[in-house]
């Protein structure tokens, strides 16, 4: 969808047409300009000529049909993939920010693809038109969006920032802004930028390892933002904010899931109220050196939990969803 194409065709319409046209796609989640039907009919004609509103895409669905996964092609024929999870009143969707990422996180299929390009805003806004146009048939609507898809937001800080502006607003998808989260492998710069932001959304931080040495093994960036200036960051972020910060921690079977791995990550956590610690079981890939990481062991991640339920840590556990149609944590890779 190319809002200012829209603008183009409407340039000679009364101005309330685009406030119609705008809410048709955005809050009414219509396919085809034919089903506005407060339009005029040579109106709609132009429309579908000139901004047609499909979205080329191929949907997937896990066993337990609480996740799916699109993969969208866009219009220069690259693809992207997003994940739309269903857990009782919640829909939450996967969006991505780029095309591949440059990180080279040594768990992540998107890390192993490389990097393509930045997504526009409307590339990122069309993954959650997608979703929203799918459980319009449910009458339900998305509830929350997180930014955990393909590539790192904050190196598309713009972009992103401007979907989410349309996400939040009233008159279209109407989403809060506390049900958007961000999550950063840990770029100072764009912490120090969203704690700006006059938006409530929240900020999730891929952590994976409490010291620099393994860390700098797992996720290239920590060599050039070690977790002393990153914690110094969100702290500051936390002051000006006062909101709750969630940790990301991967359980790698024999990398970072021993019982001195939870001890380190309960002293970094400390007694921060704001601090919460989101476990992550592994989910494997079929690239790279991820592709010799193998998730912890029940007993393992329960000895994990103990120590961080005994050092008072404030945890939560995620849900598997999508690991079968390789829609999970990591598995992301614009491919089928």
């Amino acid at each position: 969808m190319n809002i200012e194409k829209l603008k183009e065709v409407l340039q000679d319409q009364p101005k309330f047409r685009f406030r119609q046209c705008y809410q048709a796609v955005f809050f009414d989640f219509i396919k085809n300009w034919d089903e506005a039907t407060n339009l005029p009919l040579s109106l709609r004609v132009e429309l579908n000529k000139n901004c047609p509103l499909d979205i080329n895409s191929e949907i997937s669905e896990s066993k337990n049909k609480k996740t799916f996964k699109a993969l969208i092609t866009l219009s220069d024929k690259e693809k992207i993939e997003t994940v739309l999870m269903r857990h009782g009143n919640r829909n939450t969707v996967c969006v991505s920010a780029q095309i591949g990422c440059p990180l080279k996180c040594k768990f992540c299929a998107t890390g192993q693809m490389g990097f393509i390009r930045d997504l526009e805003s409307m590339e990122i806004i069309e993954q959650v038109l997608l979703w929203s146009r799918y459980l319009k048939k449910y009458d339900e609507r998305v509830t929350n969006i997180v930014f955990m898809g393909m590539g790192e937001p904050f190196l598309n800080y713009e972009n992103v920032m401007q979907s989410i502006k349309l996400l939040n607003d009233h008159q279209a998808f109407n989403i809060g802004a506390r049900h958007i989260s961000i999550s950063t492998v840990g770029l100072v710069d764009g912490i120090k930028k969203l704690a700006k932001e006059d938006l409530q959304i929240n900020l999730a931080i891929s952590l994976h390892a409490t010291n620099d040495k393994l860390r700098s093994e797992l996720m290239p960036i920590n060599k050039e933002f070690h977790l002393t200036e990153l914690f110094r960051a969100i702290d500051d972020y936390i002051e000006k904010t006062n909101r709750r910060v969630m940790f990301e921690y991967l359980l790698i079977k024999g990398i970072n899931d021993s019982e001195r791995d939870a001890r380190s990550l309960a002293k970094i956590m400390g007694n921060n109220k704001l601090y919460l610690v989101n476990l992550i079981p592994y989910n494997p890939i079929e690239s790279g050196l991820g592709n010799k990481f193998k998730s912890s062991d029940n007993r393992t991640i329960e000895k994990f939990m103990e120590i961080l339920t005994q050092e008072k840590v404030n945890f939560t556990q995620r849900y598997k969803f999508g690991k079968d149609i390789k829609g999970a944590c990591g598995q992301l890779a614009g491919k089928e």
